[in-house]
């Protein structure tokens, strides 16, 4: 094997370690979806209630298209 050979492998098989050790890493601290507990009550969502989540500072009257 020629020396360009050689130092392709070596790479090579420094980046596939490298690969391997990031997502192991990354496996460890992530979890299935599937294995999530299920809420054991459902989340209240009341459609009624249309809070400005943007803190908007114009007035409701200004922001509506008047022709």
């Amino acid at each position: 094997m020629t020396r360009s050979k050689k130092i392709f492998v070596a790479l090579m098989l420094v980046f596939f370690v490298g690969l391997i050790l990031l997502a192991y890493d990354i496996s460890r601290k992530t979890t299935f979806p599937g294995s999530k507990p299920k809420l054991k009550e459902p989340l209240n969502v009341n459609p009624s209630e249309n809070k400005d989540t943007t803190k908007s500072t114009l007035s409701p009257k200004s922001s509506t298209h008047q022709p």
